[in-house]
């Protein structure tokens, strides 16, 4: 029995939006809390938080041939949305810049519309935790492999560490949120 022109009765459920065609297509946005970075259907009924440092071994072993493929996936058939929150602490633990170099980078790529295609390209191409190879240079390289990313804004901001604030901020969130990386955690949409 319809309840009107055009009116859904309580037990018909929504339309299943489409599946995104890949990563250049996911929604992706700066969270208002200022550290968090957001990829998938806002209206998604399950959202995944991680906490990733880019220099660390593991997070790479979970963004490559983890569970990082299979929430991707997840992802873009708007079944999770995803949160991430990076840290810079192993720049302190093993020397170097290279975690808060990639954050910048990463969020220089946030700017572009290219964040998830990039943070799937440098773990994809990851250096070893103790060289500390994050380069400017590596950065640079790396973002062209992304078509579209590389251009006088993304390449300024890498090489001037524009989002410097940004890096520090979600460096402060992760050390609130108490946890080490990788983490995950899944909550059902309210």
């Amino acid at each position: 029995m319809s309840s009107g022109c055009g009116e859904r009765t309580a037990r018909e459920p929504s339309p299943k939006k489409a599946a995104y065609g890949g990563p250049a297509k996911l929604p992706e946005k700066l969270d208002v809390d200022g550290t968090t970075i957001v990829v998938g259907d806002p209206e998604a009924p399950v959202t995944v938080h991680l906490y990733e440092d880019p220099r660390c071994p593991v997070c790479q072993e979970f963004e490559v041939t983890g569970g990082g493929p299979a929430l991707r996936a997840l992802t873009r058939r708007r079944e999770t949305k995803t949160e991430y929150t990076f840290a810079s602490f192993l720049d302190e633990k093993a020397g170097g810049g290279g975690s808060k170099r990639a954050v910048n980078a990463l969020r220089a790529a946030l700017e572009a519309g290219k964040f998830a295609e990039y943070h799937a390209v440098l773990y994809r191409h990851q250096p070893a935790e103790a060289v500390d190879g994050y380069t400017t240079a590596l950065l640079l390289k790396l973002a062209g492999k992304v078509a579209g990313l590389r251009g006088p804004a993304f390449d300024s901001a890498v090489k001037t560490m524009r989002y410097r604030a940004f890096v520090d901020r979600s460096e402060r969130a992760f050390d609130r949120a108490g946890e080490a990386t990788p983490a995950a955690w899944a909550r059902p949409r309210q």
